[in-house]
């Protein structure tokens, strides 16, 4: 297990590098002067642009630009943003909040998508198993904007259940109904995920082995079915977490959440590179901790699966 550990940290460091340079390389290739644009319609002197491009390195070749943001990294300094903000305190001010709401989200997508797809997986062909084919076509065909906006005017305005709008500090009360929205689509992903993997384990060969030797249908169901039934989902709920925790934009910025998303928004609107760049650069590493983590989650739902050494 820790040789595969090993190899899987060793097979990261390329893809870290890969992944930074790409995004380093299209963020400051960008047409325009992000320098000029912080003043808008005024004409700064050549000296204090000058300054400024030297500040934040824009005097340097692409390439030396890239070294220096690489090194930072390693060293733990995500750089300064153009307002003089250090993009360290800012993703300490918005990753906690984004990091919640993507952790909701999964919780109600997971526990609700796995029960209706078991339900539908072993009553398939049933009333149930086409109600919820028809309620998961319905919310895969919906964008999210109009999801949000529906259950805003539902659940925030006529039922006054939740907020519209996230308040001050994000507290988790608030993060309820966006979680909610975002949870929607993946909830109906792995629903119809789960249906299939459940009809297709219910036929295998350790299941009918189970039955004869005279286990009840209460025993085989979570220990043999579902059990082994979960590695499809587990590996999109991974997919999905990395996902929500930087493509959550459009939901986060309809209940005004303050966390990752909208700022990484607002950051490319205003050509802050270097918030762009330390902000998905954070993200791939969480993703590349999590896929880890869920290739080591696959042993313990299938005793089958063994990490060479």
């Amino acid at each position: 297990m820790a040789g595969y550990i090993a190899r899987r940290l060793l097979q990261a460091i390329p893809v870290l590098l890969g992944t930074t340079f790409l995004i380093y390389f299209m963020v400051f290739a960008m047409p325009g002067d992000p320098i000029v644009a912080l003043f808008g319609e005024k004409t700064p002197p050549p000296q204090v642009l000058e300054r400024i491009r030297e500040e934040y390195n824009l005097d340097q070749p692409f390439i030396v630009q890239y070294f220096i943001f690489l090194f930072g990294i390693f060293r733990g300094d995500l750089g300064t943003s153009f307002s003089g903000q250090p993009v360290a305190s800012i993703l300490a001010d918005t990753f906690p909040v984004t990091l919640r709401l993507a952790l909701l989200a999964v919780i109600f997508e997971m526990v609700a998508g796995i029960t209706v797809g078991l339900v539908s997986g072993l009553r398939k062909g049933g009333i149930f198993d086409a109600s919820a084919l028809v309620v998961s076509l319905i919310l895969i065909s919906l964008p999210v904007f109009v999801i949000a906006f529906v259950a805003q005017f539902i659940f925030g305005i006529q039922l006054g259940w939740f907020r519209t709008t996230v308040g001050t500090g994000a507290p988790i009360q608030d993060l309820i109904l966006p979680a909610l929205v975002l949870a929607t689509i993946s909830f109906a992903q792995i629903s119809r995920l789960t249906r299939a993997s459940v009809i297709d384990t219910d036929t295998q060969d350790f299941v009918r082995t189970a039955a004869s030797k005279g286990l009840a249908r209460r025993r085989i169901i979570p220990v043999h079915i579902l059990r082994n039934s979960l590695i499809p989902v587990v590996t999109y709920l991974a997919v999905d977490f990395g996902v929500l925790m930087v493509g959550a934009t459009v939901t986060e910025g309809i209940f005004n959440v303050p966390g990752v998303g909208r700022t990484l928004y607002q950051a490319i609107i205003r050509g802050e590179g270097p918030t762009v760049v330390s902000f998905v650069t954070v993200m791939v590493l969480i993703y590349l901790v999590v896929n880890l983590l869920v290739d080591l989650m696959y042993a313990v739902l299938d005793p089958r699966i063994r990490y060479a050494k």
